[in-house]
Formats: C-alpha cells, structure tokens, sequence
C-alpha cells in the first residue's frame, strides 16, 4: 500500500433498482373465453449494499467509479407469474468505514466485520397485479399495481482505521521510521515536518506466530482539533485504535509539555480518546548517555508506561514490542 493510493474518504451516489410493474393479465384459452385475471406480481428492485472486505486496506477502488445503480424488478406475467428481482449491487469496502448520508449528515452505519453487510438503499417493492384485485363485486380487473420506485441518495464513506496501536506526535518526531524497523511497511521517510500525508498500516511480528497492528497517524500540530493543518483528516484515524504509542524525541526542549498538548490536541477532538491506554516512547535515545537519561526520566509524566528507544541503533525495540503486546493484552 503506497502513500499514492491511500484513500480515505470518498463520495458516491447509488441508486436503487425500481420495482416491476404488476400485470393486469385475463385469463384467456380455449373454452375458456372469460377465465378472471391472472396477472402476476411485478418483482422487487435490487438493492444497494455496502459489504465489509478484510482484504481491502482503503477506499483507493471507488476513487474511478462512484455512481452504482441496481437493477429494476421484472415485470408481472400470465398465469400469476411474478416478475424477476432485481440484481442487488455489492460495493466492498474496508473495515472500519463509516458510511453518511451526504445530505442530511445522518450516519447509516459502520462496517467493522468481514462479510458484514448494511443496505444503504432499498430496491422498491413490485406493484401487485391483477388478481389481488379481484372481488364479488369486480370479477374482471383491468388495473393493476405500478412497482415502487427505489431510493436514490448520496453518500460519504470515511474510513478510520482498525489499528491495535496509533502512534501518535508532532510532525518528524520519528514515526514513520519506527514504522518501518518495526514492519515490513516502507512508509515514506525525510527530514522534514509532514512527510507523512496518510496514514501508514503496518503488522508487527511477535513471538510465536503473534502479530498485532501499528498504525502511523500523521504528525498532530497544536490547534488539529479546530482543523489547523490536516487535524480533522487526521484524528479520526486515532477514534479507532485500542492503545495510542506517543513519541516524542529526546531532543525536544520539553516532552511533559509536547506530551501534554498532544494529549490536550486528543481532549479537543473526542474526550473519549483520553480512556485509550498509553505508553509514551522518547525517541532518538541513542544521543542521550545514562546520565542524562536518568535526569530526563524524573520529568516524565508518571501515569503512563515510558521507554528509551532509538530507530536508529534498534535500542529498546523488542522490549518495545513486548511493553506493547503487554498492554494490548491486559485488561
């Protein structure tokens, strides 16, 4: 998965399929000149269906192709036939999208299991035909029943991505780099702030055939919660992950601080991203001796787990690895 191709939010328009129209049949055959009606029910429209695919990592395939219509329901025939129903149309999408109505803003759902499915537009019902109609009073109905039209309507798919571990900084503190000793992801790598400009998944290796999921979230600046930079665009991959891995560098001039206006950025956007659990990660420890470490490890905040780790010299990374399958697996 690229940085190119990465998609994460993608407006689409279906429309359903309308439904087939009932027969308004009699029934005529030899010797039997005046048999009553016998049309059939027209058949219902096909369906829009929004399906969860584990294989697909973003919304990158409805990029080309954003408008889906379903097929219309058969007609009604003779002899109280009812008409074919109407293809539904399946449109695959990644786990974790959140599906909106364009319009009205309302949420229709959220895919967040594979095969899951959610009818975003119903296909309309067919019209009745001829023979419902028929009473003491009205042997021989001549009418029947037009099919439903089926529903047309304008979407919004976001996608937030289903990650164990966020991580979480400002622009260059080292997260793509980490991402990429820690995966086999090859997220793109500079000296220079907002490098990363999407998110970038990664599946980390553990002991004994395990794995779990690391997501680099593009750097947060102060102000992200109000839509400076890219904040919206990119917090919203934070809601989803069950643990958030700060990292800061050891070069800061004050990681409590830089610590807490990430953590303030988070309270900002959805006061719930404080209930995640924590781990912070001072990055770039090889430039520190153990002296200084051990002067910098009095400031730390005292609530959270915290680790030395450098990308660089590969310090601390499996004990990185095994602080975080800790936390992942503790209640």
């Amino acid at each position: 998965m690229t940085e190119g191709n990465f998609t994460d939010y993608i407006k689409i328009h279906v429309k359903s399929g309308h439904g087939g129209k009932g027969s308004a049949h009699l029934r005529r055959e030899k010797y039997i000149p005046k048999g009553g009606p016998d049309g059939g029910d027209g058949g219902c429209g096909g369906h829009i269906i929004i399906k969860g695919n584990k294989n697909f990592w973003t919304l990158y395939h409805l990029k080309f192709k954003q408008h889906f219509k379903a097929e219309k329901g058969g007609d009604g025939g003779r002899q109280r036939t009812t008409g074919k129903d109407g293809a539904d149309v399946y449109i695959e999408v990644p786990l974790g999208t959140v599906i909106k109505d364009t319009n009205t803003g309302e949420m229709l759902g959220e895919i967040t299991k594979d095969g899951q499915e959610l009818i975003v537009a119903k296909g309309g019902k067919g019209g009745k035909g001829n023979w419902h109609f028929k009473s003491a009073t009205n042997q021989t109905p001549r009418y029947a029943q037009p099919g439903l039209p089926g529903e047309e309507r304008d979407l919004t798919l976001e996608l937030k991505l289903l990650a164990d571990i966020g991580l979480v900084g400002f622009p260059n503190a080292g997260k793509s780099t980490l991402l990429s000793k820690l995966t086999a992801a090859k997220p793109k790598i500079a000296d220079y702030p907002f490098t990363t400009l999407k998110p970038n998944l990664g599946i980390v290796s553990y002991r004994d055939g395990r794995s779990f999921v690391i997501a680099d979230i593009p750097g947060i600046i102060e102000g992200a919660a109000e839509g400076k930079g890219l904040g919206h665009y990119f917090l919203r991959h934070i809601e989803r992950n069950s643990n958030l891995l700060f990292l800061i560098p050891a070069d800061a001039d004050d990681i409590t601080q830089e610590y807490q206006i990430l953590l303030n950025e988070l309270k900002k956007y959805n006061p719930e991203l404080l209930d995640k659990k924590r781990i912070l990660a001072v990055s770039k420890a090889d430039m520190l001796d153990d002296e200084l470490e051990a002067e910098i490890k009095k400031d730390l905040p005292k609530d959270i787990p915290h680790i030395f780790i450098s990308s660089y010299t590969d310090k601390n990374l499996d004990k990185l690895k095994d602080l975080l399958w800790k936390e992942l697996n503790s209640e």
